[in-house]
């Protein structure tokens, strides 16, 4: 199975919302036990190391991408 990076949903601005919704109320902390609880719960259910593995190096380049956009704004 290869990674996918479309959107799966039908309606994806729900399936965001849902996400925001979850971690309204809570404290920092408990926010940061949620997101862990969710990629957890999520990468079993895929259940492919390699596509997990591939899902963990493009989140690491986008915070990379992320904070190398910052600092060129900053100059």
């Amino acid at each position: 199975m290869a990674l996918s990076t479309s959107s799966n949903f039908a309606r994806p601005d729900d399936a965001f919302r849902a996400i925001v919704e979850a971690h309204r109320g809570l404290s920092d902390e408990e926010s940061a036990h949620l997101d862990a609880a969710l990629v957890l719960i999520l990468a079993n259910h895929i259940g492919d190391l390699d596509v997990l593995r591939e899902a963990i190096a493009l989140a690491k380049r986008r915070i990379a991408d992320k904070s190398q956009q910052q600092q060129q704004q900053q100059q």
